[in-house]
């Protein structure tokens, strides 16, 4: 069996999610698929992606995976990843898209009119670079992970979820966002813990060894 499946829907840096769950994880079957079976009966699944929620959405669709990724995400260890933290809300202004509505919430873009800083100078979107994630509670993917340490992201459009309470993790640019949620089984990051050094690396072996 599969111990570790990483969706393959033709959208992420997969690669590198792989290679870092092996680096964390070397005794761990870990396999990239598109296969729903193995999807099903694999004992955690990571949902990765970069892109447009549209083509997201429609590439499960058309590779039958759609219920698999909902499946689980309702009952096994499960960790979404940029894109695929975002597929999991209900709905994205970008194009005007629904999402798997496994989360409640909005995915919003970057309003142009707030992206100055303090000193009045305009931020770009994309987001793009490392910014400091400070824990809205505590959460076992955080254990040995500072608050307020750095993390790599690259994004034009933030989640917004109806539930506050799913919110465990924090990120300003030049507001606060949330861009970490955990429920139950389920725990989803804006950034790319890929490729966040040794504090990303530190958050997927946590999720190798968490049981939820």
């Amino acid at each position: 069996m599969t111990d570790i499946a990483i969706i393959d829907y033709g959208m992420g840096n997969l690669l590198s999610v792989s290679k870092a769950f092996e680096h964390v994880a070397p005794q761990a079957k870990v396999t990239v698929t598109s296969d729903p079976a193995i999807i099903r009966t694999a004992a955690k699944v990571v949902f990765p992606g970069v892109g447009a929620m549209a083509d997201c959405i429609r590439e499960l669709d058309s590779r039958g995976l759609t219920e698999a990724v909902k499946t689980a995400a309702a009952g096994k260890p499960f960790l979404g990843i940029c894109l695929g933290m975002q597929a999991l809300f209900d709905h994205s202004e970008e194009g005007d898209c629904a999402g798997l509505g496994i989360l409640p919430g909005q995915v919003r873009l970057f309003p142009p009119e707030a992206m100055h800083d303090t000193a009045g100078n305009k931020l770009k979107v994309p987001h793009i670079g490392w910014n400091e994630v400070r824990h809205a509670r505590a959460h076992p993917l955080w254990n040995g992970i500072s608050d307020d340490e750095r993390f790599y992201f690259v994004h034009s459009y933030y989640c917004d979820p109806v539930d506050r309470a799913v919110v465990v993790g924090t990120a300003r640019y030049p507001f606060e966002f949330a861009c970490a949620v955990a429920r139950d089984n389920l725990f989803a990051v804006q950034f790319h813990p890929e490729k966040s050094a040794a504090a990303g690396l530190r958050l997927l072996a946590n999720f190798v060894t968490w049981k939820p």
